[in-house]
């Protein structure tokens, strides 16, 4: 067994998770409403993960993470990912989608045609849904046909990964009525 570490940390979107290995992150949670409510998120997906300070790599990550959420072009691709269990096809699309550049977007459809799968596109959607690296993988800037927001798993919804997208400049702030 691989002993495996976690920290969760402050952003500009909330109390955001990292959990980590020798081999490289193994996951990341999206803020769940309160500092207590990540851990125990993440704490769920990996029962086996301790509390620990982050190896140098790792609070790279984590620098980069807050980075860009603070609205900073940060890239994140040198971040070392842990990729066992993860099924190929989702593994070829992440790294994909880790080359969209932040302030950009594409579309499933966009994806599936430049990774050559016909007809892919909902495919790519299910992938992006069981995405266990976000922000590193930036599922959030994936959207739906017509530049449609399509679906977002995360606490929030659609709404969190909207703000995201605001956040990185890939989508102008809507105004509200107050």
């Amino acid at each position: 067994m691989t002993a495996q570490g976690y920290v969760v940390f402050g952003t500009a979107i909330g109390d955001c998770g990292i959990a980590w290995n020798e081999r490289g992150v193994i996951a990341v949670q999206l803020p769940e409403g309160s500092e207590e409510k990540t851990r125990a998120r993440l704490t769920a997906r990996l029962p086996e993960a301790t509390e620990a300070t982050p190896p140098g790599e790792v609070q790279r990550a984590i620098d980069g993470i807050v980075s860009l959420m603070d609205g900073k072009r940060t890239d994140l691709t040198e971040v070392g990912l842990d990729y066992e269990g993860v099924p190929d096809f989702h593994h070829r699309v992440y790294e994909f989608i880790r080359t969209i550049p932040a302030g950009k977007t594409l579309t499933y459809g966009d994806i599936a045609n430049i990774l050559g799968i016909t007809g892919g596109a909902q495919a790519v959607g299910q992938a992006m849904g069981r995405n266990p690296f976000p922000i590193i993988v930036p599922c959030h800037r994936v959207l739906a046909a017509g530049g449609k927001d399509g679906g977002f798993s995360a606490r929030g919804g659609v709404a969190t990964k909207r703000r995201m997208l605001v956040i990185e400049g890939a989508l102008a702030d809507e105004p509200t009525l107050f």
